[in-house]
């Protein structure tokens, strides 16, 4: 926060689309569920009313976690309640159903299939990891845990965020989704802290980094008895990691910043500047002209021309990898 305190408000904005946008592509990814980055940037760019150009197509799944995760930071001094949580879940899961499976949307899960466990491994073989408390619990359960959650508690807020991470989802009270609502949960306290609604780092991105730690954590403290510090400093440990890392985004965005101003004066028509900002944004994979042609909609000779172009400036590089088709690359200082 304090390297972007002086850059102006429109820089901020893109730090934190990028900071947002890794937050809802990794909390989806920890279940094994992948989104489109571009669907995911555009859905958050166009809630913010961040200018990134041309917006990817809606993507309703995308759309459903952008919404949760927004609503959690943005509106982090809100109170936890029951609608609101059951309005997360319905944006979860549009059509009321996870993969081919019907399931209870905003609503408590009723057990009436048997006992909420997650479980590995084949049929027949499978091991228990952890079994949540029974159905008929929930609402007593849910009571006590909004009751603390809007109260001023006497934790300190970052040990707040790392209990109400874990305690939402040892209830896990819901057919599916409780992992990434658990982490909307604690990313809610941790805007509190941060007493901005600005995201500059991702907690779910370095979960994912250490998703089998993270699994291994939870296991161990919900099978355990009810001490908690271990999960607490792997928490902290964990968060500590992610602001470190979060450098490396401000990095690119001063980078960006910096290779904007020094080809400032320079005309580029409309395809090269969204190309050259994807670049920059990192692309994935490499770009080809047949690439840049469909993104940018136009024919293969339109698009050769305008690599050239660039490639005579100075702005762009054939790149060293090998490969059957030429690809290339922004040529930085």
């Amino acid at each position: 926060m304090g390297r972007l305190i002086d850059v102006g408000m429109p820089l901020r904005d893109q730090t934190s689309l990028s900071a947002l946008t890794e937050d809802v592509i990794k909390t989806s990814e920890i279940e094994g569920e992948r989104l489109s980055v571009a669907s995911v940037r555009s859905s958050i760019a166009r809630r913010l009313g961040v200018d990134i150009g041309a917006l990817a197509p809606v993507d309703r799944h995308a759309e459903g976690v952008v919404e949760m995760v927004l609503d959690a930071t943005v509106n982090c001094n809100a109170p936890v309640t029951r609608d609101r949580l059951f309005g997360w879940h319905a944006a979860l899961f549009p059509t009321g159903y996870s993969g081919l499976v019907k399931i209870t949307v905003g609503g408590w899960r009723d057990d009436a299939n048997g006992p909420m466990q997650v479980v590995s491994g084949r049929v027949g073989r499978q091991r228990v990891h952890f079994e949540a408390p029974p159905a008929d619990r929930l609402e007593s359960e849910i009571d006590r845990f909004l009751a603390w959650a809007n109260s001023a508690s006497v934790e300190p807020p970052l040990i707040k965020a790392g209990l109400a991470h874990l305690w939402f989802v040892t209830l896990h009270p819901f057919d599916d989704g409780n992992g990434r609502i658990a982490r909307a949960v604690g990313d809610l306290f941790l805007a509190r802290v941060d007493g901005s609604p600005q995201r500059f780092y991702s907690l779910s991105a370095q979960i994912q980094r250490e998703r089998k730690a993270y699994y291994d954590m939870l296991e161990r403290t919900q099978k355990h008895s009810l001490d908690v510090t271990e999960w607490l400093a792997w928490f902290l440990e964990t968060l500590h990691r992610a602001v470190d890392l979060a450098q490396h985004t401000v990095d690119a965005v001063l980078a960006k910043t910096r290779f904007w101003q020094r080809w400032a004066s320079t005309p580029l028509n409309e395809r090269q500047v969204t190309l050259v900002n994807r670049l920059l944004d990192g692309f994935e994979g490499k770009l080809t002209s047949s690439k840049w042609a469909g993104i940018a909609k136009c024919s293969s000779d339109t698009a050769l021309r305008d690599i050239t172009d660039l490639l005579a400036r100075g702005i762009l590089r054939k790149s060293d990898a090998g490969g059957r088709s030429t690809s290339y690359e922004l040529n930085y200082p």
